[in-house]
């Protein structure tokens, strides 16, 4: 068969991929390319989030963060948070924690490193690791089970399980297991590096 036989054999196998989609042998197996670029958009809109959180503790600029309590001016992105913690089992576990400085690295070192992951659409899965255990922890210091506080004032809780801590972290895990980074993202390229096909996890 001749490079142009092949050619038009090939293209007349290629079928839309609305009908890729519905005659696909497991539901969920084809994803559309519309469905590529829309999770790509959650991918970059979510990293934005965590760059914006990171920036904003670093430098101070008047959001959640005052420029005085910025990081670079000597402040602590985690003894605001922390030290409020009023509610749960792990209430003064995690006062404990406030203004420490291994809790402040690494607190940032998670927000930066996943803002980049998620922008730049590598390393999805270790993001996904790190981002769900940063959440589950940020959970359990606003712990939405309870009603009140150790004071005694209501926790103003609007759901006592699904927060939008958990939903950050289910994103997390969606975008690595779709690989969010192929679209739009450095994912192909970061996959067919060595190191990163001898070990998967870095995917």
């Amino acid at each position: 068969m001749s490079l142009r036989e092949q050619s038009r054999t090939e293209g007349s196998m290629q079928i839309p991929p609305q009908r890729a989609a519905e005659t696909a042998p497991v539901h969920g197996a084809v994803m559309t390319t519309t469905a590529g670029m829309l999770v790509a958009t959650l991918r970059i809109a979510t990293g934005l989030v965590f760059l914006w959180a990171f920036l904003d503790k670093t430098f101070g600029w008047g959001y959640a963060t005052a420029a005085d309590k910025a990081w670079v001016n000597g402040g602590s992105p985690t003894e605001g948070f922390l030290s409020r913690v009023e509610v749960g089992p792990f209430a003064e576990t995690l006062r404990s924690w406030a203004g420490a400085g291994w809790a402040d690295w690494l607190f940032m070192l998670g927000l930066g490193g996943i803002a980049v992951a998620l922008l730049l659409g590598v390393c999805l899965r270790l993001a996904a690791v790190a981002g769900t255990v940063m959440m589950l922890l940020m959970w359990a210091a606003e712990w939405p089970l309870d009603r009140v506080t150790e004071a005694g004032e209501p926790t103003m809780s609007t759901n006592p399980l699904i927060e939008y801590h958990i939903i950050y972290a289910l994103v997390l895990i969606v975008l690595a297991a779709v690989y969010a980074g192929n679209t739009w993202g450095l994912g192909r390229r970061w996959a067919d590096l060595g190191f990163v096909r001898r070990n998967h996890w870095l995917r």
